[in-house]
């Protein structure tokens, strides 16, 4: 009998994900293959991302989280060859900070990112994600200014980035 390791949750226990507050999501690639388009030098020097069919197929679905749940929106996100960033945040309806997910959606991040992952390799035609991924509770807003500015810099420090392949 094959005895694997155990996978190890990078979930906070005990920690209420449809809770109001901003958190950080990386999800990568499957094997981290470079499916969803690759950075190119503008005639300024500066980098962009050229978007694959499946890229394209992300990006409107990112867009679109907050149209297909007003509880969660995306203020900034960056899709890179082989893996997104996004900031998701969940609102409030009322001024005393009641969340407007039901109550019954304790898992209202991981349900948003398993359908991001689940409809968007469907609508590519084939499996685009590993099978976790990364998220950060987002604490202060030093911290969402940290995180803010890295998401909006990854392009520019892909050959830096922890997930960078050539």
């Amino acid at each position: 009998m094959i005895h694997l390791p155990m996978r190890k949750t990078n979930r906070l226990q005990n920690f209420d994900y449809s809770q109001n507050g901003a958190y950080f999501i990386t999800i990568c690639t499957k094997n981290k293959q470079m499916t969803l388009g690759m950075i190119e030098k503008n005639n300024l020097d500066s980098p962009g991302m050229w978007l694959s069919d499946s890229g394209e197929i992300v990006r409107r679905f990112i867009e679109g989280i907050s149209i297909t749940d007003s509880n969660v929106y995306v203020p900034n996100y960056t899709i890179m060859p082989n893996h997104i960033h996004l900031i998701l945040v969940v609102g409030t309806d009322d001024e005393d900070g009641t969340p407007r997910a039901a109550s019954p959606t304790k898992a209202l991040i991981p349900n948003t990112i398993n359908a991001l992952k689940g409809l968007s390799s469907k609508k590519a035609g084939f499996s685009l994600w590993q099978r976790s991924y990364y998220d950060h509770v987002i604490r202060n807003e030093e911290d969402y200014t940290r995180i803010d500015e890295y998401i909006s810099n990854n392009l520019a420090n892909w050959q830096t980035d922890r997930f960078y392949t050539h």
